[in-house]
């Protein structure tokens, strides 16, 4: 058993990913009453991959409603996008992660089986 594990971690390559920052965001002004704003970065670091899928989630993962100009961004390979997400003051306490989840194609030649989640916490 321990050969097979082993075997296993010789075979596997490197896990490509993506990035976004800040790691520890911040609410701010939006211009608008009662709505709040932080901006984010995306770097996409993946070759298989041209989208990304924002989501606002609570601590214990339920989505919390918010606005953004796309809730799937496209973004070309070693290119990096900032956005801007907007949220109402009266959901604020509840935002806890905000998280960018790569989205595979079904019309990829070469069919990525691994899907990345990277997401960002607000203290």
């Amino acid at each position: 058993m321990r050969g097979a594990v082993v075997l296993c971690l010789l075979l596997s390559g490197a896990v490509l990913s993506h990035e976004m920052t800040p790691t520890y965001p911040k609410w701010g002004v939006s211009g608008v009453e009662g709505v709040s704003k932080t901006t984010m970065r995306l770097w996409n670091s993946r070759e298989d991959i041209r989208y990304y899928e924002i989501g606002l989630f609570s601590e214990d993962w339920k989505p919390i409603p918010f606005v953004t100009a796309y809730r799937i961004i496209p973004i070309e390979y070693l290119k990096e996008v900032k956005f801007d997400v907007y949220i109402t003051e009266n959901n604020i306490k509840r935002a806890r992660y905000i998280c960018s989840l790569s989205k595979l194609r079904s019309s990829n030649k070469s069919q990525t089986l691994l899907a990345t989640r990277i997401c960002s916490k607000f203290k």
